[in-house]
């Protein structure tokens, strides 16, 4: 936690990074702790990740934007897994990470003997959800517990008030939402042989289910949600942007922000949008920023009862697409295409602690990486350089006082779809 200004007490914002890409976006757009995994023992193996040997770098990276790096070590431990633990504990150790997030017994004894420098945080899949199970972590060492997925408000400020005062609370704030308890679930494991408590979830709760009646073979039925609940599994995305005081007023100590295999916008943006509103901006103005990026529909789970899900259908909905990155500002701005733009498009800019401009591309050409630069109408390579004049679109804010957009390295440019 952090005092503002006005002296303010700021809960933590820990992010997700799950590359290096990543964890750079986090910390620049403004995330006091990152989390993230190595090769083996996270929850979210379909993510870039990291090499044991590039965890030092990644922990260095995150040190020097003044931030904490915190492992996930949550996966489902079996023998094998804690034969090859501590080597990786102390490792880890050694590359200066603050935190494990660990939710297995074992894993967590074994953490105590071979980093006993590194603090414990207690995983959501512990599913603490109760002050004697708090306290209790808290006898065996653990620094802070992240809350059960399925506590409302009332549920975690009863437990802060019976747990031990040190102890920290942490809660997930925005992202996905797994169907099952904690998310310890057994369904891709037994449809697929991808067990998800081993972070190979394969996400069949998200798929598309019928009926078929067994004397009719080939007529398919949907399956349709009636005054007893549903009968499909698909979570909606929590989002709690606008009820950020509501948690800290009940002892939440760290904002988490689910999403690991989410690409570097999306880390950036919603980083972006929290870090505003817990700088002191209005949840009202900044809400609109996190439709912007690919998202289901949005809810706020349980924190205020029983959470909602979207039985209609499962899919993404976005309003804005990552055009490009900027790499260096100069006599002309270069950057590196992600998605198609054009001459004359108007690109919105992203950048750290700052409300979102907009700009015009002018003069737009292809930076090849042999030869002079190639005046084109769009920019269509992706992954390849291009450059152009940022004209200032709005010349009614003082972020656009001068000739040319302020841009720096690391600002992201996105185009409003549809």
């Amino acid at each position: 936690m952090t005092t503002s200004a006005d002296n303010r007490t700021i809960p933590e914002l820990l992010a997700p990074a799950g590359g290096r890409g990543q964890l750079e976006a986090a910390v620049r757009f403004g995330a006091d702790a990152v989390y993230f995994a190595c090769d083996r023992f996270g929850l979210r193996q379909r993510a870039t990740n990291f090499a044991l040997d590039e965890v030092p770098a990644a922990v260095a990276c995150a040190h020097a934007a003044g931030a904490r790096a915190y492992v996930t070590l949550n996966a489902l431990m079996d023998a094998d897994d804690l034969v090859a633990l501590p080597a990786y504990l102390e490792a880890l150790a050694a590359a200066g990470v603050d935190a494990f997030i660990v939710s297995d017994l074992g894993a967590f004894s074994l953490a105590r003997k071979h980093a006993p420098g590194v603090h414990l945080h207690v995983s959501t899949q512990a599913g603490v959800c109760n002050a004697e199970a708090a306290r209790m972590w808290h006898e065996l060492g653990a620094s802070r517990v992240v809350c059960a997925r399925e506590m409302s408000v009332e549920d975690i400020a009863r437990m802060r008030a019976d747990a031990p005062r040190e102890l920290e609370l942490e809660a997930f704030v925005h992202g996905a939402m797994c169907m099952a308890v904690s998310g310890r679930c057994l369904i891709s494991s037994a449809m697929t042989g991808r067990s998800g408590n081993k972070g190979y979830c394969a996400q069949p709760c998200r798929w598309s289910y019928a009926l078929v009646e067994e004397q009719r073979p080939g007529e398919f039925y949907p399956i349709e949600e009636d005054v007893r609940g549903t009968y499909v599994m698909n979570a909606q995305d929590l989002n709690m942007l606008a009820h950020l005081d509501d948690l800290a007023a009940a002892g939440i100590t760290s904002f988490k922000i689910e999403g690991r295999n989410k690409k570097a916008f999306y880390v950036a943006t919603v980083v972006h949008a929290y870090r505003a509103v817990l700088d002191g901006a209005d949840p009202a103005e900044v809400a609109p920023e996190l439709l912007t990026v690919s998202h289901r529909p949005y809810s706020t789970g349980f924190y205020y009862g029983r959470a909602t899900q979207t039985p209609e259908r499962d899919g993404y909905v976005k309003e804005c697409l990552h055009a490009a990155t900027v790499e260096e500002v100069g006599e002309r701005t270069i950057v590196t295409c992600y998605n198609r733009f054009s001459e004359g498009d108007e690109l919105e800019v992203l950048a750290p602690h700052r409300p979102v401009t907009r700009v015009r591309v002018r003069n737009l050409a292809w930076l090849p990486e042999k030869g002079v630069p190639t005046p084109v109408p769009v920019a269509n390579r992706s992954a390849e350089r291009y450059c152009f004049d940022p004209e200032a679109c709005d010349t009614t804010s003082a972020a656009a006082a001068t000739p040319h957009a302020p841009l720096a390295p690391g600002d992201l440019l996105r185009m409003r779809i549809g």
